[in-house]
């Protein structure tokens, strides 16, 4: 999330407006230092282990980290034949991770010879986040994707008449939501289970995990036969930032009526739309 998606000042739509005008192209890199020390884990080996890493933003992506080629275990490392090429980075060479009887294919790449407007990638390398075992910032785990700098989750108790409709018929309503405001997304509203047709749900086996907010389990909600799947969530031991969720209900804004106060909310246009 951050500063490059969704709603945020360099994101697909942004929501606010600057006092000047800006240079900015479609496609913007910003490139900086990470304090944290980062690891990369594959088949019980460290990978990558570095306090120097560096994050790529780029618009309308989550950051990746970038390590010194010496702080990787290039010993670990085959080459692969593909290569990729990107039209603000360059040409990317690819490599897997093989480690004992494991292999994590084309997992690992580099712009070996970056184009000049980015010529600070050269000697970098950066690992597709789902082919590693596991990542740590520092000696906590961390799930998703990395955290970037610039996202925030605030929650704050509210008392706003939240109703939730769906397909005419209203599936929750309270007085007492929680609102969850995340960097570039829209509000979410938290309900409890009190307030909601819990009788409509239907728990399914779609688990996602937020390096912001936690693990979040999922249910369906079936409405006079039609059963509109992964439409609500839960995060039941969510992390510190936003553990006034913890065990309460949230709808899908965009595939839901949702009226705040008596008035219909426009239905937010974001990835899950």
């Amino acid at each position: 999330m951050g500063l490059m998606i969704g709603t945020a000042p360099f994101g697909e739509r942004p929501g606010g407006v600057f006092n000047a005008q800006f240079g900015v192209p479609r496609h913007l890199l910003y490139f900086e230092d990470c304090p944290r020390r980062v690891r990369a884990v594959f088949a019980g080996e460290t990978v990558a282990d570095s306090r120097r890493v560096k994050l790529l933003h780029e618009t309308g992506l989550t950051p990746v980290y970038y390590f010194p080629i010496e702080d990787v275990r290039t010993d670990l490392l085959v080459p692969s034949q593909l290569r990729t090429r990107c039209p603000v980075k360059g040409e990317a060479s690819y490599w897997s991770v093989v480690v004992g009887d494991r292999t994590a294919p084309d997992a690992v790449w580099a712009y070996e010879q970056p184009l000049e407007s980015a010529a600070w990638l050269a000697g970098y390398v950066a690992f597709y986040w789902d082919r590693m075992d596991a990542w740590y910032e520092e000696d906590e785990q961390v799930f998703g994707h990395p955290r970037d700098p610039y996202h925030r989750v605030d929650v704050r108790a509210s008392s706003r008449h939240v109703r939730v409709l769906l397909l005419g018929q209203v599936v929750a309503e309270s007085r007492r939501p929680k609102l969850l405001f995340e960097t570039g997304l829209p509000p979410r509203y938290y309900l409890p289970a009190e307030d909601v047709c819990t009788d409509l749900l239907e728990p399914t086996d779609q688990i996602t995990r937020c390096p912001y907010k936690g693990e979040a389990r999922y249910w369906s909600v079936r409405v006079d036969g039609t059963v509109v799947p992964n439409l609500v969530w839960s995060y039941p031991k969510p992390y510190p930032e936003a553990a006034d969720v913890a065990g309460l209900f949230c709808f899908l804004n965009e595939r839901v009526d949702l009226e705040v106060d008596g008035e219909l909310q426009e239905r937010p246009v974001t990835r899950w739309s």
